[in-house]
């Protein structure tokens, strides 16, 4: 599953899975460009990144802006592979969920994968060159859970949009996936699972454990590269089981 020679962006970058993403692919052999708003972060990124040997360029990518994006493939103009990864999880009860909010969710996670996807494949088929976008989805995009209206519905869009762009561009050799995590452990979720709420919902996952972001490097590695080169329109889903839980 080498990416040796491809160039590779990966947006939301700057922080958590986006920033664990392109430093394993950087360690597959690929030309990582590292998006995001948050420039610093990005460039300090790259620069460990090639501290490490690896390839690493940087673009300040808002994907919810049209122009940031047309902008970040004029600059790369040979991306072969997106990893479509920008997105924020807000939670609130649906009852209180503001419509601005609702919006700001849908605007970032649904409106900018439909951008950058749609930026990188008027690219590739210029090209004749196909490609691969990975779309970053989630287990809520297909089972529910409270306090999550906006992003859960923004997942399952993305899942379906998913398979809308694969089934048109499958004939530009453009292969399009969605990746399903789920319950992956961070920084930024950890005091949550200390707590007798957080222990609950990972005694219902079947493994009883939460996910390591290395745990979804081989799925990745697999809708990115040419290891994939027959998979399109398809959700992966890496939770443990999750989804499978008893009812």
């Amino acid at each position: 599953m080498d990416l040796a020679g491809k160039t590779v962006l990966v947006t939301g970058a700057s922080s958590g899975l986006g920033l664990h993403f392109s430093k394993m692919l950087a360690d597959n052999g690929a030309h990582v460009v590292l998006g995001a708003r948050r420039i610093d972060a990005i460039e300090e990124a790259a620069e460990a990144i090639r501290c490490a040997a690896g390839q690493a360029r940087t673009i300040a990518l808002d994907v919810t802006d049209s122009a940031s994006v047309q902008q970040a493939f004029e600059t790369y103009p040979d991306v072969s592979v997106v990893i479509n990864n920008a997105g924020i999880a807000p939670s609130a009860a649906a009852l209180d969920l503001e419509e601005a909010e609702f919006e700001r969710v849908m605007t970032t996670n649904l409106k900018g994968v439909l951008l950058v996807a749609q930026g990188a494949a008027r690219q590739m088929r210029e090209r004749g060159t196909g490609g691969s976008i990975v779309n970053i989805a989630s287990i809520t995009g297909l089972r529910v859970a409270g306090q999550l209206a906006a992003y859960a519905t923004s997942k399952a869009a993305v899942i379906q949009l998913t398979k809308v762009l694969a089934l048109e561009w499958a004939r530009y050799g453009i292969r399009v996936n969605a990746l399903c995590p789920g319950y992956i452990e961070t920084p930024l979720n950890a005091e949550f699972f200390a707590t007798e709420a957080g222990k609950a919902l990972v005694n219902r996952i079947p493994q009883r454990r939460l996910g390591r972001p290395g745990e979804l490097d081989g799925p990745l590695l697999l809708l990115a590269s040419d290891a994939g080169s027959y998979i399109t329109g398809t959700t992966l889903v890496a939770d443990g089981g999750h989804l499978i839980s008893s009812l």
